[in-house]
């Protein structure tokens, strides 16, 4: 089959899911970085919703990462990056939707928030969601250093781009992970150091650059008088 054509931009924690798969699998493709401001035609023939990442393989044109990752790891089968056993792959699915569903809403309330009174609660609830990853996740789903034991999965790479960002939370919210949280530390230090998480990373000072433009400069924080 013809190689994968990936439309994808680089700020994109979605696009990132996917090129890591990619790279995981040694799966050869062509890279088309998209201008989310400026869309091409071709780009949102393939994409109905016109967001990325967003792939073409042969005839067959797929949008929405947690489906293109899926569909990359069923036809690209080694190494697996979901369990064969259908009750482990439902449990792993479980937990990407967590990620989707409660991690990734939370952080960003946190980060991106109108005013104080909801940022404050994306603070609560991110934490709430990190110290629920560090004690029903990697406390009880795993016993080895990914979140499915010793192999690296779909379900570390659903998490990974978010962790990327926690310099954003310190910046712009002075937040730091939780003391709490050792296991799920150990895990992102590991995780950072993959070869695939590393020919996708973008550096803290990109990420700093283009917040300030949405955010502003941080307000200082106030000390108190002696």
């Amino acid at each position: 089959m013809s190689t994968i054509q990936l439309y994808f931009a680089k700020g994109s924690t979605f696009s990132q899911r996917t090129r890591v798969v990619l790279h995981e699998k040694g799966i050869d493709f062509t890279p088309v970085e998209i201008d989310l401001q400026n869309k091409p035609d071709e780009f949102t023939q393939i994409s109905r919703y016109g967001k990325v990442p967003a792939i073409k393989h042969g005839d067959i044109e797929i949008y929405e990462s947690a489906i293109i990752n899926e569909y990359l790891d069923e036809v690209f089968p080694e190494p697996p990056l979901l369990p064969r056993d259908p009750g482990t792959r439902a449990i792993a699915r479980i937990w990407i939707d967590y990620a989707n569903t409660r991690l990734v809403p939370a952080f960003n309330k946190f980060l991106r928030g109108k005013d104080t009174q909801e940022q404050e609660q994306g603070r609560r609830e991110f934490t709430e969601a990190l110290l629920y990853i560090e004690q029903e996740g990697l406390g009880k789903l795993s016993d080895g250093q990914y979140f499915l034991g010793d192999k690296f999965s779909l379900v570390d790479i659903s998490f990974y781009p978010w962790f990327e960002r926690l310099p954003l939370l310190e910046h712009f919210r002075k937040f730091t992970l939780p003391s709490q949280t050792t296991r799920l530390q150990q895990w992102w230090n590991l995780v950072r150091d993959r070869k695939s998480i590393q020919a996708v990373a973008n550096p803290t000072s990109y990420y700093i650059e283009r917040f300030t433009k949405i955010l502003g400069e941080p307000t200082p924080v106030a000390t108190r008088q002696k």
